[in-house]
């Protein structure tokens, strides 16, 4: 595996792995790498010549400047891990690389920003299509790799493909879970051990929700969700104040990303959820129809 940390560096790769004619599949991720990411390099091995991943903590998607600075940076690892999953190219730049001079540019994207996650994190989106276009830019993909539990994130860059009239094939990838369920993410690092044993709360209320769907309409499924959540700490023992405290739940359209009030009112449907836990905010999803 080749490490570049510089853009110089990895432009020369991808030209001579283009002059070849080798397709390429990048996974772009933010470091702190789990059996998740893996999963996608692992994806992105079996359908390209050449995969590239990047590592690098993107600064202008942070709308709190404090979960940018406890946001996991674990960036030996991260390489060693690449390296025995099979990746060609990791691109490890730093801020200054990436952005030699301030960030201007401003990304819209209509409805399916405007709900979820938009409204709680102004300009997150903008940032993320920034350092993604800037990566598509520089590696050229074929393919570009992003997993399901960002699922209105996955829309969004969808929509930025559409807007650079690119034909970068977009690849959605399932959630991995540990065997508890929690859904992985570099942040579960940072969970007490206390919370890190009641965190599968979440998708087991999911995954119950689900199983509502078939008799409760949707207000009734999206309430019970939030107020068990909400409610759990009342009915269990909790260690040091320990609590579930929900920031939403919605269950939407999965193409248009728009709130259904009934079950029929979309072909496909899915529900996105983030909950605060031990200080760390966590997202997850599953699929209703």
């Amino acid at each position: 595996m080749n490490t570049f940390s510089t853009i110089a560096e990895l432009t020369a790769a991808i030209a001579d792995a283009k002059s070849a004619k080798k397709s390429i599949g990048l996974v772009p991720t933010m470091g702190a790498l789990h059996e998740g990411h893996l999963s996608l390099v692992e994806r992105a091995r079996k359908e390209n010549d050449i995969v590239a991943v990047s590592v690098f903590v993107n600064p202008i998607q942070f709308n709190n400047k404090e979960d940018l600075e406890k946001y996991p940076r674990t960036v030996e690892n991260d390489l060693a891990l690449l390296e025995k999953a099979g990746a060609d190219i990791a691109f490890t730049p730093s801020v200054e690389e990436m952005y030699p001079e301030p960030v201007t540019t401003v990304y819209h994207f209509g409805p399916i920003e405007e709900v979820m996650e938009g409204p709680r994190r102004p300009g997150h989106f903008s940032g993320v299509a920034v350092v993604v276009r800037r990566l598509f830019e520089l590696t050229q993909p074929d393919r570009a790799y992003f997993g399901e539990k960002d699922f209105q994130q996955i829309a969004i860059i969808r929509d930025l493909l559409r807007q650079m009239n690119s034909k970068i094939e977009l690849v959605p990838c399932p959630i991995v879970r540990a065997d508890d369920g929690l859904a992985l993410s570099s942040r579960n690092m940072r969970l007490s051990k206390e919370a890190r044993e009641v965190a599968p709360t979440i998708y087991e209320t999911l995954q119950q929700a689900v199983e509502m769907s078939e008799y409760e309409d949707v207000e009734d499924v999206k309430l019970w969700v939030l107020d068990t959540l909400a409610s759990f700490h009342e009915v269990n023992d909790l260690p040091n104040g320990l609590r579930f405290e929900p920031e939403y739940f919605e269950i939407v359209n999965d193409t248009t990303l728009q709130p259904i009030e009934k079950w029929d009112d979309a072909q496909g449907s899915v529900g996105c959820i983030a909950v605060w836990l031990d200080g760390v905010r966590l997202i997850d999803m599953v699929r209703f129809r």
